[in-house]
């Protein structure tokens, strides 16, 4: 009889783009030769986690097309499993394109533009998590990872993540969930579904700025009254680090890394990536949360959505 496959450790839930860049460093206008390469926040996420050797899986949904077969061809190749991933006739892989800064003060930050309205991603609906092998994946993980970016996906996306939270919460498996807010995808949808998911999460990753717009405070205690049902909130304060809040114990604060930043791109899903792998194989959490900061910086430096080279293998 065929061996089963083991059961992730962690799968992220949310949506894989592909991304295209030009080659040269000019305005979009005079681009004429671009790379491709594949991002997205969960995805980024469970890349990074198998690199460091962490078990990991993802689901999504991606497009019957080049751009899907693409994702789906580095998921694999990095060791990711992909067997919760549906694949839709109809609508497309989502797409988004870096536009190369061009600022007279030197500044090198890309400018995004996103072409993710009708993709498969954005039709997600919580028929999605009831198949059988995602059902699995989800019940079977001991942590499953998610953005706010998901909700914010559509209508339908919502609902899922709704689904989400309902499927864990009676399961010892904990559910992480990295902010990462992008008013515009919140701007034709009520952003309600992000507030219960927040709800939700036993884990919150946010930005001092993030949390000022979604829950109307950035100071520790304010977070901490905002989500008073999590276990652990690490509230990142970009150069300055990261404040770990937790019930009953005094903030903690973990100072981030001096790099020369190239591009922020990925570094927040980097920052998750290696905090959830220093967690898996039993870091303490000032050390998990060193890690995370070390995966960012590793990110910061380059042009891609993750690092390209991680730091020392978690012991």
């Amino acid at each position: 009889m065929p061996r089963s496959t083991p059961s992730p450790a962690i799968t992220c839930v949310g949506e894989a783009m592909a991304v295209l860049t030009p080659v040269e460093e000019v305005p979009l206008a005079r681009a004429d030769r671009f790379t491709r390469t594949v991002g997205g926040a969960e995805f980024n996420v469970a890349l990074t986690l198998a690199r460091f050797g962490v078990p990991t899986a993802w689901v999504s949904r991606l497009g019957d097309d080049g751009f899907g077969e693409h994702v789906l061809h580095v998921a694999r190749e990095h060791g990711v499993d992909v067997s919760g991933v549906e694949i839709d006739p109809d609508r497309p892989t989502g797409l988004y394109v870096k536009a190369p800064g061009t600022a007279a003060d030197g500044s090198r930050r890309s400018r995004m533009h996103y072409y993710r309205n009708g993709s498969a991603a954005s039709a997600m609906t919580p028929e999605l998590l009831a198949a059988p092998a995602v059902a699995a994946l989800l019940t079977g993980s001991r942590t499953v990872h998610v953005s706010g970016i998901t909700p914010g996906l559509s209508a339908s996306a919502g609902r899922t993540c709704d689904a989400l939270a309902d499927l864990l919460r009676p399961l010892p498996t904990v559910l992480s969930v990295d902010l990462n807010h992008r008013p515009a995808l919140w701007r034709d949808l009520d952003d309600a579904p992000l507030h219960r998911l927040l709800d939700a999460a036993d884990e919150v990753l946010l930005g001092e700025d993030e949390a000022v717009r979604v829950l109307g405070t950035g100071t520790a205690a304010g977070v901490r009254a905002a989500l008073p049902r999590a276990r652990r909130i690490l509230l990142k304060a970009e150069e300055r680090g990261v404040l770990v809040l937790e019930p009953g114990r005094p903030d903690l604060h973990v100072p981030a890394l001096t790099v020369d930043v190239v591009e922020p791109v990925g570094a927040g899903d980097a920052f998750a990536a290696g905090y959830l792998a220093g967690r898996h194989t039993g870091l303490p959490v000032p050390d998990a949360v060193l890690l995370g900061h070390r995966c960012a910086a590793a990110t910061l430096v380059v042009r891609g959505d993750q690092p390209r080279q991680l730091p020392e293998p978690v012991a």
